[in-house]
């Protein structure tokens, strides 16, 4: 059973974004091993420069490459320069990827400053949209999205 994960930095804090969550993590175990693991955002002084954001983003990613070696999972950073995926072609790289015989993939959403380089050039970038939206969703929605690659790829009726 192929493992997915996200790693992602920063928590949610109210409880309508864990509930979504836990929802489809739920809907998920039928179909893989799925889990999230969060690390702290590394705290920033009121005005960073950009020797501060580079600091902390490369400790961050410190962090997130770890996670993703030790589980030795495929890494898939969601960056705005990343390649837009349908729904279909996102089942289908799931797919390919279970075909070909990876273990573990993990999807990887930064903070509010993004992602090192190090972290984008690990794996496969992929955008959700040209548009902007706060993490909390953007976990959801992601989560929404590995469902429904899932559901395609099992023939279901979720994807219409």
């Amino acid at each position: 059973m192929l493992t997915v994960k996200i790693i992602c930095v920063g928590n949610l804090k109210e409880k309508y974004w864990r509930d979504a969550i836990a929802e489809y993590s739920k809907r998920l175990s039928a179909f893989c091993k799925f889990d999230i693991h969060e690390i702290n955002e590394v705290k920033l002084p009121d005005n960073p420069g950009e020797k501060d954001i580079s600091k902390a983003l490369a400790e961050e990613g410190r962090q997130i490459l770890k996670i993703a070696q030790d589980a030795r999972c495929k890494i898939f950073p969601l960056v705005i320069e990343g390649k837009m995926q349908s729904s279909e072609n996102l089942a289908k790289m799931i797919e390919q990827e279970a075909v070909m015989g990876t273990s573990a993939i993990a999807f990887v959403i930064g903070s509010s400053h993004g992602l090192c380089d190090e972290v984008k050039k690990a794996g496969r970038g992929i955008s959700m949209s040209p548009m902007t939206f706060p993490h909390q969703l953007a976990r959801v929605m992601l989560c929404e999205q590995i469902y429904r690659a899932f559901s395609i790829n099992a023939g279901t009726r979720y994807h219409k």
